[in-house]
Order: C-alpha cells, then structure tokens, then sequence
C-alpha cells in the first residue's frame, strides 16, 4: 500500500509538535490582522490552549462579510477565485498545490495518474468542483469537468474520454449508471470518490455490485477536507491540515472520546486561517486506529446537526441557552432540553445531571435562561445519553 504522503503514518508526538507550531503561527496571522476578534490576552502554545478561544460560527462569518465585504477581515491571501454558498457566505480559493487537500482522499480512493475523473461537482458560485478538481490535480488524474445535469451528455462523455472515475454526489452516480443502462452504453467507471450527500449503505454494495469501489470525505466549503475514507472503511480519517475538537453542543467545551459532539475545526491553511470554527455538525472520535496504516484520528463521520434549535410554546429554545443553564450551577453537570405534546399543548421538561440540588432549586434558572417555564427532573450523573443531543424534540403532529 502506498500513501500520498509521510504525514499520513507519522507517530502522534510528531502530528502534534507540527500541528502546535502552525497553530501558533496561524493565531499569530490572525492576531495581526487589523480587525482581529482574536483575544489577545489568550497565550496559545499547545493544540489544549484552543479551548480558550472562542467558536466562530457561521452567522459570525456571515456578520463579518456584511459589515467587511467579501471576507470579513480574515486575513485571505493567494485567493484566485471567491465562491458564494448559501447564507451567502464568501469563501476564497486558491490555486496552489492541492489548496483544499482533496488529494489525499483520492489517493486512498485509488485515483491517480491513470484515471479519468468525471466531476460531476457544481462548478458555479459553490466551490465543490474545484475543491475535487484541484484533489485530482493533486494526484495526476485527468479531468471531465461535467457538473450536474444533461444526464445522456454526460454518458456519452464518459464513454468518449474514458471515464474510470467518478467524483460527485452518491447519488448521481446512480442516475448515470442507470441512464447508460438505458442507451445500452458500457462505462468503465471502476472508482468513486463521493461527498455532499449520505452514502447509504445498501448504494454503495449497488455500486460494489458493478464493480465501483466507492469512497466517501467530509469536507466543506469553508474548510476543504476534514476527513475521508481510505479502503478499510473504518470511519473517517482527520486530515493532515486540520485540527478537530469534538464539543458540547452551543459551547467549546470538548467532549469525552467518544462521546458524540459538534465538529469544531482549525485549519492549518495559511492563506485562509479559520480557527475554531463551528461546523454544525455531529461526530464522534473513534478509538484506535485504521487498519490501513494511517495514524491519525479517526472520526465516525456525520452523526447528524448541532443545530438543533427549537421553538416550544412559541420560544426559541436554543443549545446556548442549554449551556448557559448548565454554567449556573456547579452542581450540574449536563443538561438535556425535551420537548413533547401534553394533549394540544407543547411541554417542556429539562433533565438535569447533578451530584446534589433539588427541582425547586433549579426551576427558577430554567425560567431565567430558558424564558419558559418547564418541568426539571434531576437524574444522576451519567445518566443522560451521550449522544450530542441537548435538545431534544418528541413531538408528533400525524
């Protein structure tokens, strides 16, 4: 077996003496930056110090860019494109030796110098074509740039050049497939890198079934490749060029291995530095490592959203708010929002995990951090699930 590079099989203690050294270089880029948000009272000289730091979310970025067009005061450098995604949010892009690091995806999903790839990736507005363009780049494969659409186009393509691999969503490769069924047109797609969508199972033995090897990433456009598969399909690997924490819900609070959580990531990418920055979505750390001999973290991939912010009795109750109550008393030590349906009406109990204190004492902070009124049962410590939920919505309208 081959890697795409040493990084992927170096020990722990190298990947994070490297990772602190550009982390401190990447805070000390943001920190100079004129309108840095950036506390600068916080010292950061260890991969534990990012706890100290705040979590930018989306509608933080989003906020910057309106009050500081296009990239709210973030430090961008080397960008030759500038993508929209929906919020709008902007992100940059550059044109550097595999800037997004979706090569080393494609390289453990056996793409390279002797393959076709056919992106089938938007290359409008969104930057997930280039982002596998410049992962297939990375690699030496040659490019179709197909986009979405035009379905019988893009068999008669894919026949034409040659096509041995396929980049897009899971299930457009599908629509291919069955489209070249149906114009009775053989396809030599042997290998799929795939993302933006939910690889089921059972398509990806309907794919094995004809003979595609069928990989899937976690990327966004904001960050690039967080994690990917490699053949031995045993959850997700972290990226060489990012740090990931695994956080309670509407904090930056990491979780316990394990544990489900809100995917936070640092990239390492100098001319884009984003740090702590909140991807709304739920994962957790797997023990161990890949049998494929890669050595870094492994995450379970997504688990669903963070965000999971719900209106009860016509009230926004959000994971923040969860959070603040938690912060309230010492004795709690987790939370858990539930809402259900009593007859025609919402109701809302809030579980909560303390060594000591009563219902009573707790009820008034619920009224005060919540804004509602809601039953509180207190249970034990280690009761409630770990499943990254803190809100939790019960209720059926059939």
């Amino acid at each position: 077996m081959t890697f795409f590079d040493e990084l992927e099989t170096r020990s722990a203690d190298a990947r994070e003496a490297a990772q602190t050294e550009a982390l401190i270089a990447q805070v000390a880029r943001v920190r100079a930056a004129a309108d840095s948000c950036l506390p600068g009272d916080v010292e950061v000289a260890g991969l534990g110090d990012l706890t100290k730091l705040p979590v930018l979310r989306k509608a933080d970025l989003a906020a910057w860019q309106a009050d500081k067009p296009p990239f709210g005061g973030i430090p961008v450098r080397n960008a030759a494109h500038v993508f929209q995604s929906p919020g709008p949010i902007y992100e940059p892009g550059g044109v550097s030796h595999d800037w997004w690091r979706m090569g080393r995806f494609l390289h453990a999903a056996g793409i390279g110098a002797d393959d076709v790839v056919q992106n089938c990736f938007g290359y409008h507005l969104t930057p997930a074509g280039m982002i596998f363009e410049s992962g297939a780049r990375a690699v030496g494969a040659m490019v179709l740039p197909a986009g979405t659409g035009q379905t019988e186009l893009q068999v008669q393509a894919a026949a034409a050049v040659g096509t041995t691999a396929y980049a897009g969503t899971p299930d457009y490769l599908k629509v291919i497939l069955d489209k070249a069924d149906e114009m009775g047109v053989s396809l030599g797609i042997t290998k799929a890198a795939v993302g933006g969508g939910a690889l089921f199972p059972a398509m990806r033995a309907g794919y094995a079934e004809r003979g595609i090897t069928c990989l899937q990433c976690y990327a966004t456009a904001d960050l690039g490749n967080i994690a990917y598969e490699s053949p031995a399909m045993e959850g997700m690997i972290l990226d060489e060029g990012v740090i990931v924490e695994i956080v309670t819900p509407g904090t930056g609070d990491p979780v316990a291995d394990g544990e489900v959580g809100e995917v936070v990531v640092t990239t390492l990418n100098p001319d884009y530095p984003l740090i702590r920055f909140a991807t709304g979505d739920l994962s957790a750390v797997m023990p161990g490592q890949s049998p494929c001999g890669r050595t870094n973290t492994r995450i379970k991939g997504w688990m669903g959203r963070a965000d999971q912010t719900t209106k009860i009795k016509g009230m926004f109750v959000r994971p923040e708010q969860v959070a603040a109550l938690v912060a309230r008393h010492e004795e709690i030590v987790k939370a858990r929002v539930i809402a259900s349906r009593d007859g025609a009406q919402d109701a809302m109990t809030v579980q909560v995990e303390a060594a000591g204190g009563s219902a009573e004492l707790f009820s008034q902070s619920v009224v005060d951090v919540l804004k509602l009124k809601g039953a509180v049962e207190v249970v034990s410590p280690g009761s409630l699930p770990r499943d990254g939920l803190v809100i939790e919505d019960q209720r059926s309208y059939e």
